[in-house]
């Protein structure tokens, strides 16, 4: 296959069916493409809008449902990367057949051949905590706050000491190849306490809220994503992780380390998010400026994202609820405000390598356009 010139850099695109490793080696590979248009498919289906700018409610849809319907599930992956996050309540919905759902929904949605489900290097199998169902699985990062509070000490406790705002992030993105979509069900909730909700913000949003010189600025840097704590917490408590590979062949070894552009590209919709910001360059730095103004910018971009509750999403989880986020796009955080157990599986669908195209424009831009089309 004759590779595309990429317009950013002397990298080359290559077609994300290439199977060709060698070729698509190292952070500046490339999947431009066009964005995809939303068919319709789930306009039967009653649902809502959980605020303007951010979040969707399907209240009566069981995903079960849906699985076996290619093109229904294509939409519903445009809906939750235009919408950033999608919620289902009271879903029947089992560990394998939530494993099905989050690769078709990046599969369908063109994302690479080798990208798989995420196998977490710490919340996995070899932790012996089994999914709701009773069985090991690496593919599965079961959710659990007794787990959390054990290995991430006060941070995770109710009566933390913690600003609640360092919890915003998005996962994994200190892989080479991070997650495109994730689903959470929760399984176990605390009896008789009404905490636990978890925030989405809308990384859209949050670029849109830039002026037009920040905007220029950002859209020229990288960010490097690092995550130290994994092998602190290995040491600390005997714990294996896993090197690789972590679902895609370019996820491997112990570094946890990846730089990214600081302004991302989401290929389902062709919107500019900013992407390098949030507790998952906490220990990373924005590469091109002083230290001083990495700290600088780090600090406002995190600012934007934690003080700014109308470009959040609040969801309230009941036991069996579900939800599904777009991870090139929105962050988000857990509220430990709660004692007891609570617990949930979580899937994480490997996407493409992070990329900036300099066609894409932002959200507020593109749905300017869209309406001024009718």
């Amino acid at each position: 296959m004759a590779p595309a010139v990429d317009i950013i850099s002397q990298s080359v695109v290559f077609d994300t069916a290439s199977t060709d490793i060698s070729l698509r080696k190292g952070n500046y590979s490339r999947y431009i493409r066009e964005p995809l248009k939303y068919s319709g498919a789930l306009d039967k289906y009653k649902s809502f809008d959980v605020t303007p700018t951010i979040g969707r409610e399907f209240p009566d849809v069981q995903l079960t449902d849906l699985l076996n319907n290619d093109q229904t599930l294509r939409d519903l992956a445009i809906t939750v990367s235009r919408r950033g996050v999608v919620f289902f309540r009271n879903q029947d919905i089992n560990s394998d057949q939530q494993k099905v759902l989050g690769q078709k929904l990046g599969e369908l949605t063109g994302k690479p051949a080798t990208s798989k489900l995420h196998r977490h290097a710490v919340n996995n199998s070899k932790r012996n905590i089994t999914v709701n169902e009773g069985k090991l699985d690496d593919e599965i990062s079961v959710i659990s706050s007794e787990i959390n509070r054990k290995l991430y000490g006060d941070r995770f406790k109710s009566s933390s000491h913690h600003l609640a705002s360092e919890g915003w992030h998005a996962d994994i993105t200190f892989e080479n190849v991070p997650s495109d979509y994730a689903i959470l069900k929760i399984t176990d909730s605390p009896e008789d306490n009404p905490g636990g909700d978890t925030l989405w913000a809308s990384g859209y949003e949050v670029y849109d809220r830039l002026s037009s010189p920040i905007q220029q600025l950002a859209d020229t840097l990288k960010a490097v994503h690092y995550q130290p704590r994994f092998n602190q917490i290995a040491k600390e408590h005997g714990i294996d992780l896993i090197e690789g590979d972590r679902g895609a062949p370019e996820n491997t070894g112990y570094e946890f380390k990846a730089t990214h552009p600081l302004v991302r590209t989401n290929p389902v919709t062709g919107w500019k998010s900013l992407f390098g910001a949030a507790h998952q360059v906490e220990h990373g730095w924005i590469e091109g400026v002083t230290p001083r103004e990495s700290e600088i910018l780090k600090q406002y971009f995190n600012q934007l994202i934690a003080e700014n509750h109308d470009l959040q999403v609040r969801f309230k989880w009941n036991t069996n609820d579900v939800a599904i986020w777009d991870n090139r796009s929105v962050f988000h955080t857990a509220t430990n405000d709660y004692k007891g157990k609570r617990q949930g599986n979580r899937v994480v669908s490997l996407g493409e390598i992070p990329y900036y195209d300099l066609a894409s424009t932002s959200r507020r831009v593109a749905l300017e356009a869209e309406l001024g089309a009718f």
